[in-house]
């Protein structure tokens, strides 16, 4: 870079192009929401069959295609942001030090050097000090310095020229540098020539992101990142001091961060989670496919003792000792992440509402918080944890209880403005056995939760303060439990389904009003009496102490009805054993509903 190109730069061109291609950006996701939630939900509505499947197999592939341009126009967008950022930065150094040289009626020459001219003597005897000239772009103080050493030059002006000339030459280093670090990190911004968004092509955007993250610190720093370790409040102020363009560029870059930070706009978080989740199904799908397929003869059997036994084969084992947890986990999590893609594609049936993903990571057991309904306008609030065995494999399970929680609100309260929402955000027991019995879980998770609720304040735009339900199943209701035991709930209502205890002996502790705290128990549920020895909360009596769980009438819980009431068309039906509570059309699930839109005085007792 020389001094005459850096001078005449304008990384205002720069940043007016990094408009163009961010409202390129911003147009490409207004038609993805436009085709998930207005067409292909519309036609859901309305239309069946195999003429509908066939039209919503192509606005599917419509959709990726403009998320993918969604994806990479805001990391052009941001790149040249970053660029335009760099040179202008060098170029103002340039400038400064080019006024400065002017002001002393210094020349600064075409290849960086600086003349300056000659100084009188400082008395009658001395002659004048010759002028002379120092530095280059490629050697700024090597003459001067040379000069200097040898003490030829006594003009107190060289000084001021050596700085200026150092001056001059830093800053053309610093945009050379600039230039080599963006243009490979830009020109690999491209798509290729096909409308088909493949797993290599978001592949290829991660590996985008990375290279514009890793070019673009010094941008990132002078935006400045969200506080450490903060409050769902301070990560909402945090987000609001960003100018629009700030915003599109932490999305851009770092969508895992704003996809997991409480408190802020369930739109930005669940847009940053979907690229995540786009480049990490990409991610784990290529992985799988490189990955030899478990061998076909799993199974054999052998004669032991005269009794015949079924186990593995050699070669199998093989594998199994090289890829098979590795492969396990790979399986199980892509499996979780299109049951969440099914829930994006169910939006408009039977009237279901835009999907907001929360939060989202495969790594480890999994994460996923997925809304039914936006959180942030919504009047009531029902936020349902699952237990036991939960992890980003079995989510759709979980989102399919509050997708039908969410109906069945409706049916409670005509047209109720409701956000169902599904928190698998902490690693839950996996094994009934070995893990179900220890507490650590539920303690763990517990800041977690309590900070999501917390979150849900922060964000929340509608008029007034929503109505917050915390739901719990099994050891979901532990982690409730554990949450209103060590810190502040934030919830209005909470509703404990199957529970084996919540660590806490009586409803007053679970930090909400009195009375309003609901608890079912179906027949043949063996849970609650099981778990009580690990996870009943103590009630000390006269004559000793006693374990209770929200099933005790001791424990002072609301007790609603989970078996079949009524007759006719209005009839619902029982739940039975452990995980019936969310079934459609059971008393279970409708009084559940009952108090998510604050129906109390509709809920039905067991008779």
């Amino acid at each position: 870079m020389d001094l005459a190109t850096l001078k005449k730069l304008k990384p205002s061109e720069y940043e007016e192009a990094a408009d163009g291609y961010r409202a390129a950006s911003d147009m490409a996701h207004a038609a993805k929401d436009h085709i998930d939630n207005v067409v292909a939900a519309g036609m859901r509505k309305s239309l069946q069959g195999h003429a509908l499947e066939a039209a919503l197999g192509e606005l599917k592939n419509l959709s990726a295609d403009f998320h993918y341009t969604q994806i990479e126009c805001g990391l052009v967008s941001t790149a040249l942001n970053g660029f335009a950022h760099d040179m202008d930065a060098a170029r103002r150094k340039l400038l400064a030090a080019l006024d400065d040289a002017e002001a002393l009626k210094f020349t600064v020459n075409a290849d960086g050097s600086v003349t300056y001219p000659e100084a009188p003597p400082r008395n009658s005897v001395e002659l004048p000090s010759q002028g002379g000239a120092v530095g280059s772009a490629t050697a700024p103080t090597a003459q001067a310095v040379g000069r200097q050493a040898a003490g030829f030059d006594p003009n107190p002006h060289h000084a001021e020229a050596l700085a200026l000339a150092d001056r001059i030459a830093t800053a053309l280093k610093e945009a050379t540098e600039a230039d080599a670090k963006w243009e490979p990190k830009i020109r690999a911004l491209k798509a290729d020539d096909d409308l088909t968004v493949s797993h290599q092509d978001l592949k290829d955007a991660q590996s985008d992101m990375a290279g514009v993250r890793d070019a673009g610190k010094g941008y990132l720093e002078s935006i400045g990142g969200p506080p450490k370790d903060g409050s769902p409040q301070e990560n909402s102020d945090w987000w609001n001091g960003l100018s629009p363009e700030e915003r599109e560029t932490y999305l851009s870059l770092h969508p895992d961060v704003v996809g997991r930070l409480d408190g802020l706009p369930s739109e930005a978080r669940d847009e940053a989670n979907r690229i995540v989740l786009d480049e990490k199904q990409a991610e784990y799908q290529l992985r799988i496919d490189s990955i030899p397929k478990p061998p076909a003869n799993e199974w054999t059997w052998i004669t032991a003792g005269g009794h015949p036994s079924k186990v593995h084969t050699d070669e199998w084992m093989e594998w199994d000792r090289k890829y098979g947890d590795e492969y396990r986990h790979l399986q199980s999590s892509l499996k979780g992440m299109n049951a969440i893609r099914t829930r994006f594609d169910q939006t408009g049936e039977g009237g279901l509402p835009e999907v907001y993903l929360l939060g989202f990571s495969p790594e480890g057991n999994g994460r996923a918080i997925v809304a039914t309904g936006n959180p942030d306008t919504a009047r009531h609030q029902a936020v349902y944890v699952p237990g036991t065995t939960s992890n980003l494999g079995k989510i759709g399970g979980d989102i399919d209880r509050m997708t039908e929680l969410w109906r069945q609100t409706q049916k409670a309260k005509r047209d109720a403005s409701v956000s169902a929402i599904t928190w698998l955000g902490y690693d839950a027991p996996q094994d009934v056995v070995k893990d179900a019995p220890f507490e650590h879980y539920a303690y763990d998770g517990a800041p977690a939760y309590r900070q999501f609720m917390d979150g849900l304040d922060a964000s929340h735009t509608g008029y007034g303060d929503p109505h917050r339900t915390a739901i719990g199943h099994s050891y979901g209701t532990t982690l409730i439990g554990a949450a209103a035991q060590t810190g502040d709930l934030n919830a209005d209502d909470v509703i404990l389904a199957g529970s084996p205890g919540v660590k806490v002996g009586s409803a007053d502790e679970m930090d909400v009003p009195k009375g309003h705290v609901w608890n079912e128990e179906a027949d043949g549920d063996p849970v609650p009496d099981i778990g009580r020895w690990g996870h009943g909360g103590s009630q000390w009596k006269p004559g000793g102490g006693v374990f209770l769980i929200p099933s005790d009438e001791a424990f002072g819980a609301n007790q609603m009805n989970t078996r079949a009431e009524g007759s006719g068309p209005t009839a619902t039906k029982g739940a039975e054993g452990h995980s019936q509570y969310w079934d459609r059309g059971t008393t279970a699930l409708k009084n559940q509903a009952l108090v998510v839109v604050g129906k109390y005085r509709d809920v039905t007792a067991p008779q």
